[in-house]
Formats: structure tokens, sequence, C-alpha cells
């Protein structure tokens, strides 16, 4: 077969190189655009995502179950909580927020709320609707009480407060209002159905009531209190005949942008407080914080408590009791997302009621019984980037 040459002639070259300098100047194609990020999406949709992990090691010379509200056991590695909240909450209209909490504090504010152990819970599931200065919710929420809360996010401690403890509920279900009457005062109100009970068949409501006043940056106040009905399921078999009150008041000085000092102080009694006709029992707590930022990573927290048991009802010694503790926990951030606590905590009671040894143990014919305990934690804590 003959092969055929084509030859490009001078005028042909005239012709084109114009042509493909034309070309190559011409603008480019406009690429795609981008696809929006989540969080714009999210932020323009005004849903909220909200993330943590925290895992912990502790070790202790014994088992402080009875004194500490979720670091109950001894020298282990455990997931304290893995939470996740979907939260949807407009300045006016309707609006809900889920709240999710599994590990092993989940089991434990799980079998407060009903008795079943399970490692994950609802922490919180409600409605709300919100209008001018007024907000409505219904459902199950956390607690007005207290300076210290169940997400680890949001205290300078590893462990909880004697306070935590056994002054203050942890969770409600029923329906809270909360009036913004100006830009620095609130005021709060609610009907539930107790502490931390999801549904009850026993007794009357519980009323929730509570002021928070921040007149500036520096300084803020709550006050709240709780009266009604006390039990730990759903059955009038384990709800207490007498009525709980609960006054609780927390303070808070931004002394510096550095420094800041908490104090929590609560008052609590118990009517007929072991069984139908007897006598009502009393118990006060008062707590301390020291929090002071040392640099952009490092921080420290120091927490001083005194528990007074004057009817010996917390203890079950049924005479006056009471307990301290102190706590210091030092925090190191290397990014804004991740937090490393290191905490000593010391406890000290009146009387022999620690347990040196694990009092659900078949091999120890009777624990081992002391007036303190000391504890050693490590805590990492990473809260998941806004998404």
């Amino acid at each position: 077969m003959q092969k055929t040459t084509r030859v490009i002639t001078a005028a042909a070259l005239v012709a084109v190189v114009p042509r493909l300098l034309l070309a190559a100047d011409a603008p480019a194609a406009p690429a795609p655009p981008a696809a929006p990020a989540l969080a714009d999406v999210l932020t323009s949709s005004g849903i909220a995502i909200n993330g943590y992990v925290a895992a912990s090691y502790y070790t202790s010379n014994g088992y402080p179950f009875n004194i500490h509200q979720f670091d109950i056991r001894h020298d282990t590695f455990q997931l304290d909580q893995a939470g996740l909240t979907v939260a949807y909450q407009p300045k006016t209209g309707f609006g809900a927020l889920v709240d999710v909490i599994a590990g092993e504090d989940a089991k434990i504010l799980h079998a407060a709320e009903d008795g079943n152990n399970t490692s994950v819970d609802v922490k919180q599931a409600f409605l709300q609707y919100a209008t001018g200065p007024l907000t409505l919710i219904a459902g199950k929420f956390v607690t007005l009480a207290g300076a210290e809360v169940i997400s680890p996010t949001l205290n300078t401690n590893f462990s909880r407060s004697l306070l935590f403890t056994f002054n203050e509920p942890l969770t409600h279900t029923g329906v809270r209002a909360t009036y913004a009457v100006n830009d620095t005062f609130s005021v709060i109100g609610g009907v539930n159905n107790g502490w931390n009970t999801t549904s009850m068949d026993f007794g009357s409501k519980t009323g929730e009531v509570g002021v928070a006043w921040t007149p500036n940056k520096i300084f803020s106040l709550t006050a709240q209190g709780y009266f009604g009905k006390y039990g730990i399921a759903s059955t009038p078999s384990v709800a207490l005949p007498g009525e709980r009150t609960l006054i609780d008041l927390v303070a808070t000085y931004n002394v510096t942008s550095a420094l800041t000092l908490i104090l929590n102080v609560d008052w609590n009694q118990q009517d007929e407080a072991t069984g139908a006709g007897s006598p009502s029992a009393d118990w006060t707590g008062i707590a301390g914080y020291i929090n002071y930022a040392i640099n952009d990573q490092w921080r420290t927290s120091v927490r001083l408590e005194y528990e007074d048991d004057k009817d010996g009802y917390l203890t079950g010694t049924g005479t006056g009791e009471h307990a301290e503790e102190a706590t210091i926990t030092f925090g190191y951030a290397p990014t804004k997302n991740f937090e490393l606590r290191i905490e000593g905590r010391y406890d000290k009671t009146s009387g022999n009621f620690l347990f040196r040894t694990n009092p659900f143990s078949t091999s120890e014919v009777a624990p081992q019984l002391s007036d303190n305990l000391f504890e050693f934690a490590l805590q990492g804590v990473y809260k998941f980037p806004g998404m």
C-alpha cells in the first residue's frame, strides 16, 4: 500500500497559528462548584451536632462506690462516656434536643432511673417551644442543681463531688419553663416525676423553681429548689413516703481571665426518713472550687468539700457523721479538642464506713472498713470538632 504524505505549506501555517494562539489565551472553563461542607449545611439549617469521648484509668486504696457517683470501681480502665447530642433550638418556634451517652457512667445513670443496668442511656430528650422571653421544654432533661454536671466536658475535675453524689438529682422528666426577665435575670419553674425517675406511679409530682442572675461577666448566682416525692424507680415499694426538699445555691466569681472561684451550697431534708411516721432527716454540704489557667495549655482545679450528715441518714448509721474531701486536678490540652486530666483525691469520714476491700466479693467474710480513701486518676477527654 502506498503511503500518502501531507505537506503543510507556509500559507496553512499562517492560517492556523493565530487560531492556536487565541485558544491558548482563552480563559479556562470554570470548575464545578465545590460541595458545601457539612458544617455549613448544619449552620444554615440551624441543627447543632456535638459529640465527645471520655476514657480513664484510676486506682484507689479502696472501693469508693458509696461516696463517689461514677468512679466506683478499683484499679480499672474504663470508657467513662461517649456522648452525642443533636439539637434544633431556634429562638422562636418549635425545636427539640436528643442527648445520648454510652459507657460506665451511663450504666449508673440508667440504674438510678429505672433500676436496670445498661450501658446506653438517653440523658436528655425534649421538645422545645420558644417565643419572646419564654422557653418551654417537655421531656427528659438534666437538673438545675449543682455546680457539676453529668457530661465530663463541662467539669473541671475527673471525679464528681460529694454534693453531686449525695445531695443533688441528675435528671428529671416533666415540663420546665424559663422566662428571661431581662438580659441578666431569668426565672425557672417546672413540674416533674421527681429525682432521676423517668416514670412513676407513686405520690405527687415534684416542683422545681429557680432563678439565674448574671449582672456582668465577673459574677453570677443561681438558686434552685426541689420539693416533692423521691423514689428510685417507678414502683411504690421503693418510694419513700415523705417528701424530699433541696435548696441549692451556686455562685461564680471570675477574679481574672485566668482565675475563677465557685461556691456550691446545698441543704436537704427527707420527711419520714426511715418509714411512715418516722422523724425527718437533714443533711447539708458545701463545696468550693479554685480554677486557674496556668497558660494556654495547662490548667489546675482544686476542690474542697464538707458534708454534714447530722442524722446519719446518708450513711445509714442513725448517728451524726460527716465527710470531707480534697481534690486537685491538672489539665493539659495540646489542642483545643483534647485534654488529658491528672487527678488526686482524698476522702476522710468521721466513722469507718469506707470500703478498703470489695464489699461484693464472695471471698471476703466481712469487708474491711476505713475512715479514709485515696484515688489517683488519668482521664482523656476528646470533643469532636464542630460538624
